[in-house]
């Protein structure tokens, strides 16, 4: 079995390519598609293929999908680029690799999409089943570029497409922690944030990868309990600021998933269920 895993360069796919590659069995490779491979030292260190290129190059693709049996797609453009890059990154190229992999025969298609996709809360834990309703000014394209590549990477017929929906990711150095009081520091006290540590997010992705008989299926891949704004000042040892504690949260179950069905279906079982077993674990 080859998979290609796209994003090894960005937060979640430098953490996710070494643990595919820890756990692969005799005659299982792992194939990363990079622009600079510079930057993709530490993987083929660990003995996987590098193809150099780019998603919105056809050739690119080609190369990366040939002889493919399976893909794991967490290339993205998250907050703070051009809607035209979210576009083109999130929908496009998703898209067009999903279509290159379907071309080459490729039997497995893992698109690594985002909870935000689900919109506002709907006054519990979010669900699968749940209707997408992407939006918000924090976050510009993002959302509803990936709910796009949802939406077509499903509608591909011959190919088995799963999606798993991660919450805010955190762990082992990334800088994700630190930067959450960018908006944190503005929330009211006890706002949530749902999140997943690296760790948790790979675990999710590998039982996607996997599990058979999956096909279509969209999962929530998330820890057990959100962190309030409050918390995330105290782990980053930053004092909340006063005026925190007389705001409203304007939506409470914004952001909040269920891992109910993963849990049910693959087994998942988060190894830092809080951030705070985390901590005491020194796995921040």
């Amino acid at each position: 079995m080859l998979t290609l895993v796209t994003g090894t360069t960005g937060q979640v796919g430098r953490r996710f390519a070494p643990r595919l590659l820890a756990q692969a069995r005799t005659g299982e490779r792992v194939r990363v598609l990079v622009r600079d491979a510079a930057r993709a030292e530490r993987p083929a260190e660990l003995g996987a293929e590098v193809v150099v290129g780019d998603l919105r190059d056809a050739e690119s693709l080609g190369k990366a999908v040939a002889g493919v049996d399976a893909v794991v797609n967490i290339a993205a453009s998250f907050r703070g680029v051009p809607d035209e890059e979210a576009w083109a990154i999130n929908r496009d190229a998703a898209v067009d690799l999903g279509r290159a992999a379907l071309a080459a025969g490729v039997g497995r298609f893992v698109q690594v999409s985002t909870g935000v996709v689900y919109g506002v809360g709907r006054g519990r834990p979010l669900t699968e089943d749940d209707e997408i309703r992407p939006g918000g000014e924090m976050w510009g394209a993002y959302a509803e570029s990936k709910a796009e590549a949802e939406r077509e990477l499903l509608a591909l017929e011959g190919m088995d497409v799963r999606i798993g929906r991660l919450p805010f990711v955190y762990g082992e150095g990334d800088p994700h922690l630190a930067q959450s009081l960018m908006w944190a520091g503005k929330w009211a006290a006890s706002q949530r944030l749902q999140m997943a540590h690296h760790a948790d997010v790979a675990q999710g992705l590998l039982r996607l990868l996997h599990a058979p008989g999956v096909a279509g299926r969209v999962y929530n891949i998330a820890d057990d309990a959100p962190v309030t704004a409050w918390e995330l000042h105290r782990l980053n040892g930053v004092e909340m600021p006063a005026e925190a504690h007389t705001r409203t949260d304007p939506d409470p179950w914004f952001g909040i998933m269920s891992a109910e069905q993963i849990r049910r279906d693959l087994g998942f079982r988060p190894l830092f269920p809080t951030v705070w077993a985390a901590r005491d674990a020194g796995a921040l």
